[in-house]
């Protein structure tokens, strides 16, 4: 820092900027008398930014006792220094106390000087103001890098949440509804109460290993491994057929492209399987120059009045809103539901 200079320093820097004449006794003992106030007024300005400036403004009328020079510019000069410290580093409250403090007494050292040396207060002020803007951008970034930090850590609790969502949610739909099916049939048709039960257990257990390895995943730090589109194959159970229409050719996906287009049909199919009364869906994957479009359409009962969204439809839409895709939901002409989504991808 400025103030860790050699103490003799300030004293040359004086006589040198001083006009003319050889320096006497007592212009020494003046010198050092300002040494020790601008090196302890510099040292202070850190921990008490107010004390140390008032020493340094101490320094100002000591220098009229100066016979080699009328006007001690190094001392104007040193004040400006620890002005634009403060005003860099205190608070705004602080910093403008010092600056009315600052321009209060360099008015009265100027009274009697030429008009011209009031330009030393304006040198004051810009001081000031550029050490403003230096503690402003350090606020932002400090407050930037904040916001970031807190971003951060709410988009991987989304992501979380999302993924415990997808890899529970359908296991659990799956689950559900096979054991709804094996208590109604269990005493008249035990062959589709035994198959049932071994839907319940194979999705148990797939939803354990899902569990496990997200959760370890997390304990590692890395991200949790998800599904794509080559596991389509896995979403039949639960007494529901899935057709799977492939268009335009199966190309390799960009990662976050391919877990998103798996994740929107995993929980559609879901929302089939629980909801739609009905045995089958088909699941159309149109892989497009630009985009891959993803459709699962179902011959169900449909929507009654307005789509509510619950969180599979809310968490759907908002994994093609990250992606810069489109959703659409509801009804489909022809009865039944319809899932839509639209998820952008680079030409390569």
């Amino acid at each position: 820092m400025w103030w860790t200079v050699p103490p003799w320093a300030v004293g040359v820097l004086v006589m040198v900027l001083s006009r003319g004449g050889s320096p006497s006794g007592r212009d020494l003992a003046v010198m050092a008398v300002t040494t020790v106030l601008v090196v302890a007024g510099g040292s202070l300005l850190d921990r008490l930014p107010l004390a140390g400036l008032g020493l340094l403004l101490a320094t100002l009328p000591a220098g009229g006792w100066l016979s080699i020079g009328i006007l001690p510019f190094a001392q104007f000069a040193v004040v400006a220094f620890g002005l634009y410290r403060i005003a860099a580093t205190a608070t705004p409250r602080v910093s403008s106390i010092a600056l009315a403090a600052t321009a209060a007494v360099e008015i009265l050292c100027l009274v009697s000087a030429p008009p011209v040396y009031s330009v030393l207060v304006l040198f004051a002020v810009i001081a000031w103001l550029l050490g403003r803007a230096v503690g402003q951008a350090r606020e932002h970034g400090a407050a930037r890098v904040s916001w970031t930090a807190a971003k951060a850590v709410t988009d991987e609790r989304l992501r979380i949440s999302r993924e415990l969502h997808d890899t529970v949610a359908h296991s659990i739909g799956v689950i559900a509804f096979q054991a709804g099916a094996a208590r109604r049939v269990i005493g008249t048709r035990p062959d589709e109460a035994a198959r049932a039960l071994g839907e319940i257990e194979t999705a148990g257990r797939e939803v354990l290993t899902g569990l496990r390895r997200m959760l370890v995943a997390l304990r590692d730090g890395d991200p949790a491994p998800a599904g794509g589109l080559a596991d389509l194959s896995r979403l039949g159970g639960a007494g529901l057929s899935v057709e799977i229409r492939e268009l335009g050719g199966r190309r390799d996906l960009p990662p976050e492209v391919d877990t998103a287009a798996y994740r929107i049909i995993q929980e559609a199919v879901t929302n089939v399987a629980r909801h739609a009364a009905t045995g089958s869906c088909t699941v159309t994957i149109d892989y497009r120059e630009t985009e891959v479009a993803v459709e699962i359409v179902d011959g169900g009962r449909g929507g009654r009045g307005p789509v509510t969204p619950g969180f599979g439809l809310a968490g759907m839409r908002e994994r093609a809103a990250l992606l810069g895709g489109e959703f659409a939901a509801g009804p489909a002409p022809g009865g039944g539901f319809r899932v839509a989504a639209r998820l952008p991808v680079e030409a390569r």
